[in-house]
């Protein structure tokens, strides 16, 4: 009797905000954030298994080098599942792309490069605020724009491969407050992306987000506080 395949599935969250070497108390915004780390492996052992995939789009740690966020990371990492990461605008330990992709077999780092689920491209970038929206600076009119190339270079890299089929993670929400269009939404139908995870948003933020089918592409909020803790099924 032949056996039967497992079936991998594919999960995601973001904005885990750990601070295991810190003291860095969460519920300071609010208290469905109190113990929320716990909140977070109890809800990822009960769904998650160690042939799955989850993919963390940004604010891993509060730690602001390596050396405090070292404990974090080993936290994610005896979590069962393979992990694809993107940067987020907190995570100030993230250092050479190398070096990070080196230290673990069941965790990889998205910059300028890609990783792979079935047949799937998982591509990326952090992101960041998008034109037109509140406060937006000439400064992070630059910084926008070298986030735009990082993404293009990541999907430049699977289409080189091969690829056709993609999801990609972005920390940031890929538009501005009022949904307007760009050039994050721009590149996601130039190279036909399937999916886009992304999360940063909290708070009074939560309640009018980019959730669900727009051109043909399906936009997943990811924030903790937005999925209840509880890394959610994409695929």
């Amino acid at each position: 009797m032949k056996g039967v395949d497992k079936i991998m599935a594919l999960y995601a969250i973001s904005d885990l905000h750990l601070a295991l070497s810190g003291d860095k108390p969460m519920d300071v915004f609010g208290d469905h954030w109190y113990k929320h780390d716990e909140k977070i492996k109890n809800n990822w052992i009960n769904s998650i298994k160690d042939e799955d995939t989850v993919l963390i789009s940004g604010d891993i740690s509060w730690s602001m080098n390596m050396e405090e966020g070292k404990s974090d990371l080993e936290w994610i990492h005896k979590l069962p599942g393979r992990k694809i990461i993107v940067k987020g605008n907190h995570d100030y330990w993230w250092g050479s792309i190398s070096k990070l992709n080196g230290m673990y077999q069941n965790m990889h780092f998205i910059q300028n490069n890609f990783f792979t689920y079935e047949n799937f491209a998982i591509c990326g970038t952090r992101g960041w605020m998008c034109p037109g929206g509140d406060n937006f600076t000439v400064h992070d009119e630059k910084i926008y724009k070298r986030e735009i190339i990082r993404l293009r270079l990541s999907l430049d890299a699977a289409v080189k491969s091969g690829f056709t089929k993609f999801i990609c993670m972005v920390h940031y929400p890929p538009t501005n407050e009022r949904f307007e269009e760009s050039e994050f939404t721009k590149i996601f139908k130039e190279y036909g992306v399937s999916m886009v995870i992304y999360g940063h948003l909290h708070g009074p933020a939560l309640r009018r987000v980019l959730n669900g089918e727009r051109n043909g592409i399906k936009y997943i909020m990811t924030s903790c506080d937005f999925i209840d803790f509880n890394p959610v099924r994409v695929l």
